[in-house]
């Protein structure tokens, strides 16, 4: 099964030094029974590109409770054996679980198929949306807007090999 772990830069330091994700249980983004009813495809890509948007969404809100890191969203996309990874019963239709699921254990990082990061040029845009989430949530529409608007930086692809280069110790 294929997850979305949203991270921080500070992050995927972490899990590169010490190799894995987690510690267990912890939450990531996947293609769920919930996710399939409100995306309405059977597009496995679509949908595998609608949990790695949650998942960048829940990458943004780690940014915005931690002042000091980089503002850029990272997703680590990575495989974990059926089973492993499950959604809350309780919050399956919840609007903001879709796609949610708890997995049971750290993972191997040598496991990540790859890494999704913004580009430098998104720094800006993703501050203001950390800062903006709070009143986003309250239902204020300008600050809505402003979360949104940080979906049109589309998350670069990185082979794992490169994690190393993107968290600064390339060298």
């Amino acid at each position: 099964m294929r997850v979305y772990v949203p991270l921080t830069l500070s992050g995927l330091a972490e899990a590169y030094k010490t190799g894995e994700l987690g510690p267990g249980p912890f939450a990531a983004y996947a293609v769920t029974p919930a996710l399939r009813e409100w995306y309405l495809s059977d597009d496995i890509e679509e949908l595998e590109y609608a949990a790695l948007n949650r998942a960048a969404l829940a990458s943004l809100r780690l940014i915005a409770i931690e002042p000091g890191v980089v503002r850029r969203r990272v997703v680590v996309a990575v495989d974990v054996p059926d089973g492993s990874a499950v959604p809350d019963p309780d919050r399956g239709l919840d609007p903001s679980s879709l796609g949610e699921v708890r997995v049971a254990a750290a993972v191997p990082l040598r496991k990540a198929a790859a890494v999704h990061v913004d580009a430098d040029d998104a720094e800006a845009d993703v501050s203001a949306a950390a800062a903006a989430l709070g009143a986003a949530d309250q239902g204020d529409d300008d600050a809505q807007f402003v979360v949104d608007g940080v979906e049109d930086h589309e998350l670069l692809w990185f082979a794992t090999q490169e994690i190393r280069n993107l968290v600064g110790l390339d060298g």
